[in-house]
């Protein structure tokens, strides 16, 4: 009788938890993103979460939270109640780069739950239309004869783009001045208006500017064209080679966030990238679909770690100090 007594009440407790599972989510969900608005990250995570809440049937709240450098939203994250109601979205320069150089009280891979891998996009250099280069050589060439009078953004001092800019420096023995900003809106803003001179950019975040005219751009840093600029060279092409610098966007959820959760907004992800609006959207950013093959949260977990393993012995060569 005793061991029909437990049996029932594991069963119970089965169904409880199935039931659980099947009426997630049940309210809102808050995908917090690790950046202030207006940018090109800001824009991939309204598209990914206005296809998302069809599939999940429940609104999704998009949540802007810069501030050293995205670490303050990853705790956000760390810190949520692990129910699937908190989702953390960012790129490399938050959730590997500047967990490099912020000191913080937990693990980033033992502490989140790998959700899905989200679009990339190159970094290419840009500059203010007024900038008197024309070509890559030719900026290299005035660099050098100006050294330490040029400056360039730079969104805090752990992110990709700093890194990218300091990568350039070292490839063509140049040197100028970063300018620290929040985030990549508002670091365009003044390579808009011209405050400011160079900006090794994540692509996307500036591609509209460069369409309009508003901005000079002088190579994309991937090894071959960017599909959104096709008349762009590459790094390699305008005789800077080797100079290669991207990026990729996520989603995480707290440890312990259950299993199937994670695998409904993992698929909800997995949807919206298959659509054929969204990627119209995606592609309309100058993003490249994440392969087919490490879209399951426990490939993104691999990615995140082997990222986590080839960054953070660069991040920590470079001494670049929090600001």
């Amino acid at each position: 009788m005793g061991k029909f007594l437990v049996a029932l009440a594991l069963a119970l407790l089965s169904g409880v938890s199935s039931a659980k599972a099947q009426s997630y989510p049940s309210r809102p969900i808050t995908m917090v993103v690790a950046l202030p608005a207006g940018g090109g990250v800001d824009a991939l995570a309204r598209v990914m979460a206005d296809h998302m809440r069809t599939t999940l049937g429940q609104p999704i709240i998009v949540e802007n939270m810069g501030g050293a450098g995205g670490t303050l939203s990853i705790t956000r994250i760390v810190r949520s109640a692990p129910d699937g109601y908190t989702i953390g979205m960012g790129t490399l320069s938050q959730y590997v780069v500047a967990t490099a150089v912020y000191s913080l009280p937990f693990d980033i891979l033992t502490e989140l739950a790998p959700v899905a891998l989200l679009p990339s996009v190159p970094y290419w250099l840009t500059a203010r239309k007024t900038l008197p280069p024309t070509t890559l050589q030719e900026l290299v060439a005035y660099l050098k004869a100006n050294p330490d009078k040029l400056s360039a953004t730079s969104v805090g001092t752990a992110s990709v783009g700093r890194f990218c800019g300091m990568f350039f420096q070292k490839a063509t023995g140049t040197s100028f001045q970063f300018v620290p900003y929040r985030g990549g809106a508002p670091a365009l803003q003044d390579i808009v208006a011209g405050n400011v001179d160079l900006n090794c950019d994540l692509a996307a975040n500036s591609l509209s500017q460069f369409k309009s005219g508003n901005i000079k751009v002088y190579a994309v840093m991937s090894k071959q064209r960017w599909f959104a600029a096709p008349d762009v060279p590459t790094t390699d092409e305008a005789g800077v080679p080797d100079v290669h610098v991207g990026t990729w966007h996520g989603l995480w959820m707290p440890k312990g966030t259950p299993e199937d959760v994670v695998a409904r907004v993992n698929a909800a992800a997995r949807a919206a990238m298959d659509d054929p609006g969204v990627k119209q959207r995606i592609a309309d950013l100058g993003m490249n679909l994440p392969p087919s093959d490490i879209r399951t949260p426990q490939a993104f977990g691999a990615f995140h770690k082997a990222e986590v393993e080839k960054w953070y012995p660069i991040v920590k060569a470079a001494g670049v100090k929090a600001e």
